[in-house]
């Protein structure tokens, strides 16, 4: 939409995910994510952190319950939507403003981490299965699964990247 602040933020959980369920039964995964700049500081020839950004953060639905399962406190994440500000008076009459963060993407840092990814089955996912079978194809597997072992290409085909088996991706 217009008119929304969309943004990224690479920090480390502070808190477990929290999944709760609204009336209506919709999940909601709540977390916070701290970032920490580092800077030069050039009078001790250091680098040094700087003041901490504590975000919290709301994803929904199917999304809330695969990060709720997923991640956990002390994780270093990658968090990308939209940023909201909400204004309310605490119980001594005094006003307040936070940021809060509507999660669109969420997903582990692999900078100084590993992760395996297990696809989550859709609502649609016996559908989709009995229209590959119907259309003649191979396998109702993921092709993705069954790619050339510790390569991450897809199966029966190039390397996806260029014209040989072993030519390097483009970045």
């Amino acid at each position: 939409m217009a008119g929304e602040t969309l943004i990224t933020i690479i920090g480390n959980m502070v808190d477990e995910p929290e999944l709760r369920f609204t009336p209506a039964g919709a999940a909601v995964c709540k977390f916070r994510v701290a970032s920490t700049p580092r800077v030069f500081d050039r009078q001790t020839n250091e680098w040094k952190d700087g003041e901490s950004l504590f975000l919290p953060c709301s994803v929904w639905r199917q999304q809330a319950e695969h990060a709720a399962e997923s991640l956990q406190k002390g994780m270093r994440v990658i968090v990308q939507g939209r940023l909201k500000q909400r204004s309310y008076e605490d119980r001594e009459g005094i006003k307040r403003t936070v940021f809060e963060m509507d999660v669109e993407e969420v997903a582990p840092s692999l900078l100084r981490a590993t992760a395996v990814v297990t696809k989550a089955a859709g609502k649609g996912a016996p559908e989709v299965q009995q229209a590959r079978r119907q259309q003649g194809a191979a396998s109702a597997e993921d092709p993705w699964a069954q790619g050339t072992p510790g390569t991450g290409r897809p199966a029966g085909g190039g390397g996806g990247w260029g014209s040989g088996e072993d030519s390097e991706p483009p970045f």
